[in-house]
């Protein structure tokens, strides 16, 4: 399989899109992914925190939006199984009984195994394999605001190009 032929997967996921994932299937383990290989079967929900981020960008922008942090504690503990998915919601409803929690939020994996740094992860869309649910996260990486938002409008304005309306019919590239 090729690169064209992958599906397509969402990154950067909210905690809403985890969660409502997670209510089909709560007694499947849950497994996060990073760095090429998955957490450890003891692994820790550590904290949950909620953020509102003000900002002023580099382009002198202002900025801002809501963040949910979720800290991961890699460590293998005792002969311990994965956590069940609906463990994981269980934890973060209690979290949201105390902290407002935004589940469209933009939401980041703190992830460590106590030893490293903590780094962080955005999450990918969850997929269902080998009987477990499965969440890879990518490294959160640094951006430009202004140029992600001057890119957008460009691959906007090539879509419109291509595939608007030509003479009153579609036309279309590809």
């Amino acid at each position: 399989m090729n690169a064209i032929d992958k599906p397509l997967l969402e990154t950067d996921i909210s905690l809403g899109r985890l969660l409502d994932t997670i209510d089909g299937v709560r007694n499947l383990p849950l497994i996060f992914s990073y760095d090429g290989r998955p957490v450890k079967a003891g692994y820790h929900v550590t904290e949950v925190k909620a953020g509102q981020f003000a900002a002023l960008d580099c382009g002198a922008n202002p900025e801002a939006w809501s963040e949910i942090f979720v800290q991961l504690w890699d460590i293998d503990e005792g002969g311990r199984t994965h956590m069940p998915a609906g463990k994981f919601a269980a934890i973060i409803r209690k979290v949201s009984e105390h902290v407002q929690l935004d589940g469209s939020a933009k939401l980041t994996f703190e992830v460590s195994d106590g030893i490293q740094p903590m780094q962080l992860y955005c999450a990918s869309t969850p997929t269902l394999r080998d009987g477990a649910l499965h969440v890879d996260l990518a490294p959160r990486p640094a951006s430009c605001k202004p140029r992600d938002r001057w890119l957008a409008e460009e691959n906007a304005k090539a879509v419109t190009a291509c595939c608007g309306p030509s003479d009153g019919k579609t036309a279309c590239c590809g």
